[in-house]
Parts: C-alpha cells; sequence; structure tokens
C-alpha cells in the first residue's frame, strides 16, 4: 500500500520557460470513480491504480504495471471522458519552505535537495482542453502543511470534486472558467 499526500492549484499563468522542463504525455480513463480505479499510459508505460476516498490530501494509492494489449483492453471499457494531457515536471519554488522548516525536518529537506518534491503541471488536451492543474506530491503530511504555494498558482483546490480527474471524465461538457 501507498499514501499519496499531495495539493492542487488551478493555475494564473504559465512559467516562462515551460518548454525547457522534461514532461510526459498522459492518457488516461477511468473503470471507476468511486473509489478511483483508472488505467493510464504514460509515454511508453502502462498502468492501472486504485485510490482511495478523494476530497483529502493524503489517500491510499496502488499501481500495477499492465502491458500494452491490457492497458488498450481496459481503455475500452472505460467510462465517460478519456484525460489526455501533457504532465510537466517543473522545480519546486525556492520559496517553498522556510529555513526553519527545513533545520527541523531533515527527512523533508532532503527529498527536496534530492529533487523529489516537484510541481507536476498538467495542461490537459482535447475535451478538457484549456484546463491547467498544478499538483505537488510531498514526502509528508508536515511538509503539506507548511509548503508556501508557487507566485504563479492561483488558488488551492484540493479536494474540490470539481477538480478530480475522476469527476472530470463524468461531464458532459466542459467550460474553462475566466477568472
Amino acid at each position: 500500500m501507498g499514501m499519496e499526500i499531495e495539493k492542487k492549484y488551478t493555475v494564473k499563468n504559465l512559467p516562462d520557460d515551460l518548454g525547457k522542463y522534461e514532461y510526459h504525455l498522459i492518457e488516461q480513463g477511468y473503470l471507476n470513480v468511486h473509489p478511483a480505479i483508472r488505467v493510464r499510459q504514460e509515454d511508453d508505460h502502462y498502468y492501472m491504480t486504485y485510490k482511495g476516498a478523494a476530497g483529502v490530501v493524503a489517500k491510499e494509492e496502488y499501481n500495477m504495471e499492465l502491458d500494452e494489449a491490457s492497458y488498450k483492453h481496459m481503455l475500452k471499457k472505460a467510462d465517460g471522458n478519456i484525460i489526455t494531457k501533457k504532465r510537466y515536471l517543473v522545480p519546486i519554488n525556492e520559496d517553498a519552505f522556510t529555513k526553519e522548516y527545513l533545520e527541523m525536518h531533515a527527512d523533508d529537506a532532503r527529498a527536496l535537495e534530492d529533487g523529489k518534491i516537484k510541481i507536476e503541471l498538467d495542461v490537459f488536451e482535447g475535451f478538457f482542453e484549456g484546463l491547467i492543474i498544478a499538483e505537488v506530491e510531498f514526502p509528508s503530511l508536515e511538509a503539506s502543511d507548511n509548503y508556501h504555494p508557487a507566485s504563479w498558482f492561483e488558488k488551492e483546490v484540493t479536494g474540490q470534486k470539481e477538480y478530480s480527474n475522476a469527476q472530470l471524465t463524468t461531464l458532459d461538457k466542459f467550460v474553462v472558467e475566466k477568472t
């Protein structure tokens, strides 16, 4: 069993130098929404994921490797909309944590130094074109509680079901809200 500790944010503006960051092409479909059971292709990697209770910062998550044929077979069985997106891996903002916090939490400081805490910037395509969500996964609940969001984030939407990928697949139509 794994635990995912994550916060989600809407985005005011994209980083100016977005093209320089590594990214993954993702396609995914949901076999079930509650609990979330999805199949995903990320570049040339295929897997099925079970995610526990939505709407919380920390939830259980299990992944199982798939081959391409199994993925394609299950994707045909997915309900609703198929999600396609580019996921950019953006370094965490320099002011993410205070110096004092990092001095008191060596494991989190080490994860930060090792590049294990990063911003995953999802730029949706296809049916959800125009939607942009930033996610930050943390090594601990304390790190998530002490994180200072990047200046280019707009608002935190962690736990808001309308920003859940599983929930998005159930929509009949999609309109990006302009702020």
